[in-house]
């Protein structure tokens, strides 16, 4: 069956496809196989190094799920300032005012050309030098802070590309019935961008997930990756906790990333149709100066009466 994309494959096509597919299996098989006699060999695969995630709950209720909450706390935090913040800034590099544009990308371009590990750092110092915060407070207020500082310039250039990927009628159509920037921006643009966005969005959101552990390696911060690091000095497992924690990593990111495609596909559905249709009350709701026969001259208002506009 052929395609406006492709043309539907021959019967060597397809005897190749089938050969590359078995020499992939293979491949994959043998590195399976490899890692498995490698491990093997070392001992890590004895029963004793897995027994504390399998039976009872010692090392689950001790280590990792305070690391696991104290990972959750520091990323949902890091998520609602990163996220308004973000907006705010994107939306200020589109800007017509100079005074307003300029800055904004200036702050953008700074934070995002610089790791994310030295803003954390950098807030480390800050808060102990600075602040009044207490020293078991202060790893999470830096990794937070390292976090949003990034994520939120980031974020910034992904709503503004979200913003700027739209078609150019769209605001020109909003602004020649009247609209003022804030409501083509809020009632037009936006809600149409967060569809495109989401994916890069979601994206940068499993980054700030993965990212908090840059905090437990530097800044002592006790989430999931440094209470494994601790697990492994009392059991000795190191293969068996780190994959325990790369685990819960997978299972958290999947979810969010399930969620995100949920919601995608939701606001994707509720989009359909035949498009808006506002009464002529509506219209002069939107567009005050339409108000005594800017749309013509059928009566007052503009237009015929109970006439509708379709945008």
């Amino acid at each position: 069956m052929s395609s406006v994309l492709y043309d539907a494959q021959g019967p060597r096509a397809k005897r190749r496809n089938v050969l590359f597919t078995g020499v992939f299996m293979v491949a994959l098989a043998a590195l399976v196989w490899w890692v498995y006699t490698s491990l093997d060999d070392k001992n890590q695969l004895e029963w004793a190094l897995w027994k504390p995630f399998f039976s009872g709950t010692e090392a689950w209720s001790t280590y990792i799920w305070p690391g696991l909450q104290n990972t959750l706390k520091a990323a949902a935090l890091a998520m609602v300032i990163a996220l308004p913040l973000g907006a705010f800034l994107g939306i200020a590099r589109l800007s017509d005012h100079a005074w307003v544009r300029v800055p904004a990308g200036v702050v953008v371009e700074f934070f995002r050309a610089i790791p994310v590990l030295v803003l954390m750092i950098f807030g480390q110092a800050l808060y102990a030098n600075y602040t009044n915060v207490s020293s078991d407070d202060r790893p999470l207020y830096a990794v937070v802070t390292g976090l949003v500082l990034y994520n939120a310039a980031v974020l910034a250039e992904i709503v503004r590309a979200g913003i700027l990927a739209l078609p150019k009628g769209q605001s020109e159509a909003a602004v020649a019935i009247g609209m003022r920037k804030g409501q083509v921006m809020r009632i037009i643009l936006l809600p149409q961008s967060v569809t495109a966005m989401l994916p890069a969005l979601v994206s940068q959101l499993v980054v700030i997930v993965k990212d908090t552990a840059l905090g437990g390696a530097v800044l002592t911060f006790p989430e999931l990756l440094a209470s494994a690091n601790t697990m492994i000095g009392y059991y000795g497992n190191t293969i068996a906790s780190f994959t325990v924690v790369a685990v819960i990593f997978i299972v958290l990111n999947f979810a969010l990333t399930t969620f995100a495609g949920w919601l995608e596909a939701r606001l994707r559905r509720s989009k359909k149709g035949t498009g808006a249709v506002l009464s002529a009350e509506d219209t002069e709701e939107l567009n005050p100066a339409a108000v005594g026969g800017s749309f013509g001259t059928g009566g007052e208002g503009g237009g015929l009466p109970g006439s509708k506009t379709h945008l």
